[in-house]
């Protein structure tokens, strides 16, 4: 060890602190830049949110439609009454089965989403080549939200199918 040049503490401690001061820079900025790219993706996850609770309200509603169908079907004896109640709850069920359906492509979504975020943030603040798995689950995410809407929208036309509006027709013009 005679070859080893001797470092005076002072200048030892000075070149870490200018080190350590390096990397913390580095990593402050690169933590900003990370958070700049994880905040895109927060707000597809409102959007789903919001979608999940409109959703879940309708469903609400469609169970409580069938709970007066059901009690009304049981209490009656007329035969074109009970039809009609079978026929009602088949749609109820269907329509139900749907937003069961978009909750759950919802709730995909969100998750894929919230997974884009921590690849996001982890490929920016260590080593860590996410790009592909954050690419994947982003476009997995939208593509679920997308599939979700398409779900909304058939159980909003079914809704609308089984509206009566012959109150509105002259009598008979049905």
């Amino acid at each position: 060890m005679p070859n080893t040049p001797i470092i005076p503490a002072p200048v030892c401690l000075h070149l870490f602190e200018s080190a350590t001061a390096m990397n913390l820079l580095v990593d402050s900025s690169s933590i900003t830049h990370s958070i700049q790219l994880a905040v895109a993706p927060v707000f597809l996850l409102t959007a789903v949110a919001g979608m999940i609770g409109a959703i879940a309200g309708r469903l609400a509603r469609i169970i409580d439609r069938a709970r007066v169908v059901e009690d009304r079907a049981q209490r009656s004896q007329d035969a074109e009454c009970l039809r009609l109640a079978t026929l009602e709850l088949g749609y109820l069920r269907t329509r139900g089965r749907l937003a069961n359906g978009c909750i759950g492509l919802l709730t995909l979504c969100g998750f894929l989403i919230g997974l884009t975020i921590v690849f996001l943030f982890l490929g920016e603040t260590i080593d860590f080549q996410s790009h592909v798995l954050a690419m994947g689950g982003f476009l997995t995410g939208v593509v679920s939200f997308l599939l979700a809407l398409v779900l909304f929208f058939i159980e909003t036309v079914m809704a609308t199918r089984l509206l009566n509006f012959h109150m509105l027709t002259p009598q008979g013009h049905h």
